[in-house]
């Protein structure tokens, strides 16, 4: 099964009450990237993935969507 990415990384900044603006500030990473990334036109690469995984507090695989327990 393919993880969709872009739905998990939405996800994981509205479980935390984040705006895409916000996320961006607070990463670095420019808002375009991250609304590109959620909506699938392009998935970001391992060092984006890193730092928005410890902005959040969770692990990639947690970022990603990916159950590691199934």
């Amino acid at each position: 099964m393919k993880l969709n990415y872009g739905e998990a990384l939405r996800q994981q900044r509205q479980i935390g009450g984040y705006t895409q603006e916000q996320v961006s500030k607070a990463t670095g990473i420019v808002q375009p990237n991250l609304s590109a990334w959620e909506n699938n036109v392009n998935v970001p690469n391992v060092d984006a993935c890193v730092i928005l995984a410890d902005f959040y507090g969770i692990s990639l695989d947690e970022l990603v969507g990916r159950d590691i327990h199934k």
